[in-house]
């Protein structure tokens, strides 16, 4: 299988679960929180969860379906994935520090971050 094959089914896997958690974060952002133990409540807590998590993945779901597809998007559709999730690894590295680990409910965000992360680094480095 080519490069460009690998890359393109990467983009695509990801761009799926970013869809998937979009819906569940904007469809249902108060119950998508209290499963991971994150307690938020009223009106304002849905509209920025939905905001924030729904909308957010939702984009970074269109642009890796995007970049799948049309080879001169594929490019930036890696550099978002690196900037975004090497945002989160930091960011999850930092509190870890901070505020100790977490529950084990988020190591499955984490394992996906840092995955992401490397798999688009790891598709930067090649040719496509």
């Amino acid at each position: 299988m080519s490069p460009t094959m690998i890359i393109r089914m990467f983009l695509i896997l990801v761009a799926l679960c970013f869809a998937a958690f979009g819906q569940w974060s904007l469809f249902q952002p108060i119950e998508m929180a209290g499963q991971l133990g994150v307690n938020v409540s009223g009106r304002n807590g849905a509209y920025e969860l939905a905001g924030i998590y729904g909308g957010v993945s939702f984009a970074a779901a269109i642009l890796c379906a995007v970049g799948a597809v049309m080879k001169r998007m594929r490019r930036p559709a890696l550099w978002f994935l690196v900037t975004y999730m090497g945002g989160y690894v930091f960011a999850r590295v930092a509190a870890w520090g901070l505020h100790g680990p977490p529950s084990s409910d988020f190591y499955i965000f984490i394992a996906f971050e840092a995955a992401v992360l490397i798999g688009a680094l790891f598709s930067l480095s090649r040719k496509f």
